[in-house]
This record gives structure tokens, C-alpha cells and sequence, in this order.
């Protein structure tokens, strides 16, 4: 009887454990941004994403903080977080989606994936499917998305004075790279 007991009692310890397997985290993943106009090109990267995916719910969750993005221009950097995303009103981005594909994280590949989720930026969230690549190479999973951003859908307004030097559609790179939690 003892030993039944111990056996049920070391499962019991043991399913958290399982359960927690399949969550990916990433501390350092980056996020950049090109906005291409024929006056002027802008870009930018965050080096400071940190972002959770959970491969048993199938869900995936991005957080940045806006003023980490840095630029070559400081004038940009500024321009950047005081005029266009307000940064100190909105300090953060997110993303919250569930992976649409079923991926099996023990064996090595590149494997298509995309989540259905809602981006928020601005203050404002939008349902987005974005989609990626997910290598998965000896126990360590690099993901990379791109996705293009429409300003206007998250009520990001770029003053009629300077709207030739800056894209109405911002392209988005994202490449995270993660570890068993």
C-alpha cells in the first residue's frame, strides 16, 4: 500500500513538470521596423522582446516595450516615441495568439507556423493572423515573422508635413530565439 501511495504521490509531482515542457520562453528576441518612402528610410530594432510560447494550449504571447527601439537618428528615436506612438500613454506592444498548426518540438526542422491572434499597438488591437518559420534544431526553437503593419489601423497619425518620409505601411521582422522554460 505504501508503495502505491509514493507511485500516485510521484506522478502527481510529475505532472506539473510534463505540463510545463511544451512552454518556450525568449528574454531577448528582436523586433525591427523599415519604413521605405522615396524621400526617406526609417528603421529600427528592439533587442529587448520577450515573448512565451505554449506548445500544450497552443498559445504564443509577445511583449515589447516601445522605447527600446533605437535608431541611428536620435531625432527619429524621438520623433518615434513622443509624436507618433505616444510612447509614455502607450508604453508597451503585444501580441496574443493560438498557433494554428500542431508542431512536434522533438524532432529537428523548419516547420511553417502562424497564430490568430490580436496585435496591440497604439492603444488600439487588431486581429491578426501572422505567420513565420520555426526551426527547431536540438532542443532550441528560432522563430522568424514578418508582418506588415497599416498605421492608420491602430490609429497611429503621421502629420500631413512629414507623410512622404514615412510609409503607411510599416514592415515588421521578428526573430526570437527560445529555450525550454
Amino acid at each position: 500500500m505504501k508503495n502505491i501511495t509514493k507511485i500516485i504521490i510521484a506522478i502527481i509531482l510529475a505532472i506539473p513538470a510534463f505540463a510545463q515542457q511544451n512552454q518556450w520562453i525568449c528574454r531577448t528576441g528582436e523586433t525591427s521596423f523599415f519604413s521605405e518612402t522615396p524621400l526617406e528610410n526609417i528603421a529600427a530594432v528592439n533587442k529587448n522582446v520577450a515573448s512565451i510560447i505554449d506548445f500544450t494550449k497552443g498559445e504564443i504571447a509577445v511583449r515589447m516595450t516601445m522605447t527600446d527601439f533605437k535608431f541611428q537618428n536620435h531625432l527619429m528615436e524621438e520623433h518615434f516615441n513622443e509624436n507618433y506612438m505616444e510612447s509614455e500613454k502607450f508604453p508597451t506592444g503585444t501580441f496574443k495568439g493560438k498557433i494554428q498548426e500542431t508542431i512536434d518540438v522533438t524532432k529537428n526542422g523548419t516547420y511553417d507556423i502562424s497564430a490568430k491572434g490580436q496585435l496591440t499597438m497604439h492603444g488600439v488591437s487588431k486581429e491578426r493572423l501572422i505567420k513565420g518559420k520555426l526551426t527547431i534544431n536540438n532542443g532550441q526553437l528560432t522563430l522568424i515573422s514578418n508582418i506588415d503593419v497599416p498605421l492608420k489601423d491602430h490609429n497611429i497619425e503621421i502629420p500631413t508635413l512629414v507623410m512622404a518620409k514615412i510609409a503607411e505601411v510599416i514592415a515588421v521582422k521578428n526573430k526570437f530565439v527560445f529555450t525550454l522554460k
